[in-house]
């Protein structure tokens, strides 16, 4: 964790303050990285696609609409971390509220890879039709 508390940097102003948000923002998502699976998996794919808009070279509209779905994606994963650990501290026990809103922002996120992926079909399938046909 920062050296500085949240308390103390309510004090702090200018670039001492966003060096404390950007610490904090840090270790949420190292948190997230070490221990949930699944944002490991949509950094891997997101590499992958990133590899593959490259390759297939696409337009800068592509690109924007890659990485919206990239970054959104990876920040509903980290909601999803969020969500989860808020409601363990608030109960431990089995209460359907809390499977609830742990299913809800489960299947947010599932909607949101959906529909990144029907995108990345979108995008990419063209392409790979056009580059498959020249190699038959």
């Amino acid at each position: 964790m920062n050296a500085v508390s949240r308390e103390n940097r309510k004090q702090m102003k200018g670039l001492k303050r966003l060096k404390s948000s950007l610490g904090f923002a840090y270790e949420g998502i190292k948190y997230s990285f070490k221990d949930e699976q699944s944002i490991k998996i949509h950094f891997l794919v997101s590499f992958l696609v990133i590899i593959a808009s490259t390759i297939f070279r696409i337009s800068i509209i592509e690109w924007i609409i890659v990485i919206f779905c990239i970054g959104l994606m990876l920040a509903f994963e980290l909601i999803n971390t969020s969500v989860e650990a808020v409601v363990d501290l608030i109960t431990e026990e089995k209460k359907p509220l809390a499977k609830v809103a742990k299913d809800v922002i489960a299947g947010a996120s599932v909607v949101f890879a959906l529909t990144s992926v029907i995108i990345g079909i979108i995008i990419f399938l063209p392409k790979l039709i056009f580059v498959l046909k020249g190699l038959l």
